[in-house]
């Protein structure tokens, strides 16, 4: 099985505990602590991914660092990832987990790219904007690119919506060199 079937399967899995629950977001915030931990701290990683380590030593650290910090069920499904000497996949289970989340939830992550940084106001504009072009509850990621001179790009999943200035003007050129001059210009 592919890692990322697999990380999905896992994902899935908590996801349904966090719903069974009611703690979808509880459980979100506890893998971004764990996930955060992983990479912040390189000591921890290399110990839970240490195939030298006993499963139950990693079980009793993960135990005592979280134990009273999140919910009993996260917890166990984390010894379980353990048990399953899955760990090094808790990223990916992270990121999975986090789409079926913003899927639950009807959330669309973009990247909107502007010539310069948006101030509150226009993010708060164009999020509103987004929102109700997309049918979605929009969580827009801004960037700054003054290359494409002006207008925004706006990139989700597999798609892109380029009202960019500089996508217009490179059309526009195009245009004019493919188009033909009369005859009477040309003599």
């Amino acid at each position: 099985m592919r890692e990322t079937t697999v990380a999905r399967s896992y994902a899935e899995a908590l996801f349904e505990l966090g719903r069974r629950h009611d703690q979808l977001e509880t459980y979100a915030d506890a893998l971004d602590v764990v996930t955060g931990l992983l990479e912040t701290e390189p000591a921890i990683r290399t110990f839970l991914e240490s195939p030298t380590v006993e499963p139950a030593a990693k079980k009793g650290v993960l135990t005592d660092a979280l134990g009273n910090r999140v919910p009993r069920p996260f917890l166990n499904f984390m010894l379980v990832v353990i048990d399953k000497g899955r760990q090094r996949l808790l990223p990916e289970i992270a990121r999975e987990y986090h789409d079926l989340l913003d899927e639950h939830l009807g959330r669309l992550h973009v990247q909107v790219t502007l010539a310069r940084e948006p101030d509150a106001r226009m993010r708060e504009e164009i999020k509103a904007a987004l929102s109700t072009a997309l049918g979605r509850t929009v969580v827009p990621h801004f960037r700054a690119d003054p290359r494409i001179i002006g207008g925004m790009v706006v990139r989700y999943g597999d798609r892109v919506l380029d009202g960019s200035l500089r996508s217009r003007l490179n059309a526009l050129r195009r245009q004019l060199l493919s188009a033909e001059l009369p005859r009477t210009l040309l003599v």
